[in-house]
């Protein structure tokens, strides 16, 4: 199920590898409708870590909710699962291919936390500052779908349509002679 509201976007899934591509791209669809494409990339990977972390480590099922909240000066981005373990960040090895995804959560986040969620789950959330306007975006007056149009601007528009309308041809004779 995804749920859009103005401020809101919850999806709710399975965190199997299959799944994980399709949340990157509604996370990625979310921001740009919001206009914050700056946040895309840090959102995708930081949504790709915790998703990944409920595949490899969430008991008893892979059922988890992803969650992003645009607030005034923040996005947050939220998976909830139904494990009550909360995460350890390991001091992992430079050289390991696992165990390093937490660290990138708080390297590319503004901050990030777990909770638990009532007795028998967790929520891993992280959140990326949100950008200030562009000054071109503030400086540029709100697009008109009708521009005004001055009074009399169409007074003498049938006879512009009648000088350029092509004439109908002479009505011929029908009888014969």
């Amino acid at each position: 199920m995804i749920s859009h509201p103005s401020r809101h976007c919850t999806v709710e899934l399975q965190a199997l590898p299959s799944r994980i591509g399709q949340v990157r791209r509604i996370v990625s669809a979310q921001l740009r409708y919001w206009h914050l494409d700056s946040l895309i990339d840090r959102a995708a990977l930081g949504v790709t870590e915790l998703l990944t972390n409920v595949h490899l480590h969430a008991r008893p099922d892979k059922t988890c909710t992803v969650e992003i909240e645009l607030l005034l000066d923040r996005v947050t981005v939220s998976v909830r699962d139904h494990d009550p373990r909360l995460p350890v960040v390991d001091a992992a090895d430079p050289l390991a291919t696992t165990g390093r995804g937490l660290a990138m959560v708080a390297a590319l986040s503004e901050s990030w936390g777990a909770r638990p969620d009532g007795a028998s789950g967790k929520v891993v959330w992280f959140t990326l500052p949100r950008p200030a306007p562009s000054p071109a975006a503030v400086a540029r007056p709100a697009r008109r779908l009708v521009e005004d149009v001055p009074a009399g601007a169409f007074a003498d528009i049938g006879a512009a349509v009648e000088a350029v309308a092509p004439q109908p041809a002479p009505a011929r004779s029908a009888v014969a002679g």
